[in-house]
């Protein structure tokens, strides 16, 4: 995050054991070159294809941060003792977790980690987000989240939210809009999990800015594995993407694939 709230993002990219700033870069032309080399981020095993965003098959396999669950996370199963990872799930999704609404490409809810805000909005690309409800589980949230979805959308369009021009909403009447709709539901989850398992917040929200020199008026991606040397000017940074004036790339679907990262001029 910024020092300043109407500042920019801060972006850095992992290069060896360094990182680099990358805002510094936008309008420079950079060239990244993938040598045909993916490493499981867990196990560091080399393998053919990454799985979930970075790991091989096997340990996509067998983790919990793998597991169906993670997308869906109504389907948790860790109160039935089935948990790939008990220790893990403990500590990850047995803990406080913040049903939000944020506007990326438009209104969405969405769900995370009480301590990845507003990381979890970063990543997402929203100009705006705010807590609507906090409960004391992940799978909560996740039953909180499914009834949201009858009423607002769960996805960000990611060109839209890459071309700009995202209208500004009222996300504080949103919230209220919402919670009205789905009060009779959220009533029945504190009857079955306890009135302090799920709690009504009142709080403010934040707005992002992004490090953006131009928009794109057509957004074409980057695929690594089609075209494994990628070369333009980095034109702006929003969300997982970077964005060239050749196309934009998707950084978090390549994690663990080995790259070359060059500044051309």
């Amino acid at each position: 995050m910024p020092a300043e709230p109407d500042q920019p993002i801060q972006y850095t990219l992992k290069v060896g054991d360094t990182r680099l700033p990358l805002n510094d870069l936008i309008g420079r032309a950079i060239q990244i070159d993938y040598d045909g080399v993916i490493r499981c981020i867990h196990c560091d095993r080399k393998t053919k294809k990454s799985f979930g965003q970075g790991y091989c098959f096997p340990c996509f396999r067998k983790l919990a941060a793998c597991d169906s669950c993670i997308v869906s996370p109504e389907k948790c199963h860790y109160h039935e003792g089935t948990c790939r990872e008990p220790e893990w799930g403990e500590t990850h999704c047995m803990i406080e977790h913040v049903v939000y609404l944020a506007n990326s490409s438009g209104l969405k809810v969405g769900i995370t980690r009480g301590t990845q805000i507003p990381t979890r909005w970063i990543d997402q690309g929203a100009v705006a987000a705010l807590p609507i409800v906090r409960v004391s589980t992940r799978q909560l949230a996740g039953f909180v989240e499914v009834i949201c979805k009858q009423h607002v959308a769960d996805r960000t369009n990611w060109r839209a939210m890459l071309k700009g021009g995202v209208a500004e909403l009222d996300l504080a009447a949103e919230r209220d809009r919402l919670l009205d709709l789905i009060r009779p539901e959220l009533d029945a989850l504190r009857q079955a999990h306890g009135e302090v398992a799920i709690r009504e917040v009142d709080e403010a929200g934040l707005s992002l800015s992004y490090p953006v020199q131009v928009w794109p008026d057509k957004v074409k991606s980057h695929n690594l594995d089609k075209t494994p040397s990628v070369t333009g000017v980095l034109q702006g940074i929003k969300g997982q993407y970077l964005m060239l004036d050749t196309g934009v790339i998707n950084i978090r679907k390549f994690t663990a694939y080995e790259v070359r990262f060059q500044v051309l001029a």
